[in-house]
């Protein structure tokens, strides 16, 4: 059965907007309307949105009362300043995350509502903040690592580290922990095989990048020191590779700084962003994929039965579970835009919520369900636009390694204690188990 939406929404503090109602852009200098656009409405009041741990793979409700009832609404996180507009909606989303109108550059300097107390990359380098066309040349130099050929020569060695991981596994004996026999070391051991990191410090790796990841006050000179204690190691490994070139992504970035194509400041926060996504991400994501799984038998047994259908039963995945909490790296309106009836004034900012899109039923019908018979739209779980995941070629083949090793050498697997005792994380940006313990 899917995991049903929770019935009621988290308390949220309301407080009425101090602005007059803005009028809107005359005819003459009126941008262009996404489609589902009308008048401009007023502005709604500002919610508090705690975004607080939910349990599972269960929607955040605030983003389903949102989607029905106030696709563009506007929002106060728990850290940093202001206030924000969040845009729900998947027309709305893609709208927002394709237009030159709504800038990352423009988050650089400003204390903007946030959902964690440090930035996880630099705010002066890496492609998460910057735009066309700077944003363009750099992306160009990262997607020479991530091209099908170059998955398609890193997916044999995927599928050795899989099987090697699932042997260990085996060889310990059911009950076993999928998060630490397969799902935490694989995607930090495919990430550590394209950036070029020595096997022996893949553990230190794996640490650092959780810990970039944190989210609670408390939890924020935790990402500070990782912060500074992954810049140091990545800038070693580019500085090694200058005089020490090889076939790796590595090497890319420090040819690419030789040449001029990047600045070392670029490259390092280029290698740091892919170390991130690439391992504690993917890590987590690939874990709620197999609870999803252990949770849905009869999807869990169709996959069994037909293992032809696993790319398709991956891209529904990708759709159906919550990859992260709240919501990721804001925009800000340069111009006045109006996006689904609400007039965004210049210099707002404005978050987009890709797990509400994903979700929006206007485009998946029955979108609680797990269907791997799901056609029409494509998900937004790598984002849209030009930000969208340049690593989403080997998240895909990272998945279907995963998924159809474990079912190939398990095929009796499933879940060795009751789904609602699988502890998940907390106070993190990205959602996942803590353990899996499986039998088979």
């Amino acid at each position: 059965m899917p995991l049903d939406p929770a019935p009621t929404t988290p308390s949220a503090s309301t407080t009425p907007s101090s602005a007059a109602t803005p009028a809107p852009p005359s005819p003459a200098s009126a941008p262009a309307l996404p489609p589902s656009a009308s008048a401009p409405a007023s502005a709604p009041p500002v919610r508090f949105w705690p975004v607080e741990d939910l349990p599972a793979l269960d929607p955040d409700p605030l983003l389903d009362e949102l989607l029905r009832e106030e696709p563009v609404a506007r929002i106060r996180l728990p850290y940093g300043s202001g206030h924000a507009w969040l845009v729900t909606r998947y027309e709305d989303v893609r709208f927002v995350t394709s237009d030159p109108r709504f800038s990352r550059e423009q988050v650089v300097g400003r204390d903007v509502t946030a959902m964690r107390p440090v930035p996880v990359a630099s705010r002066t380098a890496g492609l998460q903040y910057i735009d066309p066309p700077r944003h363009t040349r750099l992306r160009r130099v990262v997607a020479r690592a991530f091209t099908g050929r170059s998955m398609r020569r890193l997916r044999p060695i995927a599928e050795r580290r899989a099987a090697e991981l699932l042997d260990g596994m085996e060889r310990a004996g059911a009950p076993a922990d999928l998060m630490e026999h397969l799902h935490g070391p694989f995607p930090i051991a495919l990430i550590r095989d394209l950036l070029g990191v020595d096997e022996k410090d893949w553990h230190r790796w794996a640490e650092t990048g959780e810990a970039l990841l944190s989210a609670g006050a408390d939890s924020e000179e935790r990402a500070r020191e990782a912060a500074r204690t992954t810049r140091a190691r990545i800038t070693e490994l580019l500085r090694q590779r200058r005089t020490e070139p090889r076939d790796d992504l590595a090497g890319v970035l420090a040819q690419a700084a030789a040449a001029g194509e990047t600045t070392d400041d670029e490259a390092v926060s280029l290698a740091i962003a892919v170390q991130v996504s690439g391992g504690h991400a993917v890590r987590n994501n690939s874990g709620s994929m197999m609870y999803a799984l252990l949770t849905h038998p009869a999807q869990l047994d169709r996959l069994r039965r037909e293992p032809e259908l696993l790319p398709q039963a991956v891209e529904e995945l990708f759709r159906y579970v919550p990859h992260r909490n709240g919501v990721g790296i804001p925009r800000i309106a340069t111009e006045d835009v109006e996006v689904g009836g609400r007039l965004i004034r210049a210099g707002d900012v404005v978050y987009n919520a890709y797990l509400a899109a994903n979700r929006d039923p206007e485009v998946f019908p029955d979108p609680d369900a797990l269907d791997f018979d799901r056609q029409g739209a494509a998900h937004v779980a790598f984002g849209h636009g030009p930000h969208h995941c340049l690593a989403a070629v080997m998240a895909r083949m990272e998945a279907e390694v995963m998924i159809g090793s474990v079912l190939a050498r398990f095929p009796g697997i499933r879940l060795a204690v009751p789904p609602e005792r699988v502890e998940f994380q907390r106070q993190g940006l990205i959602r996942g188990p803590r353990t899996l313990p499986v039998t088979w």
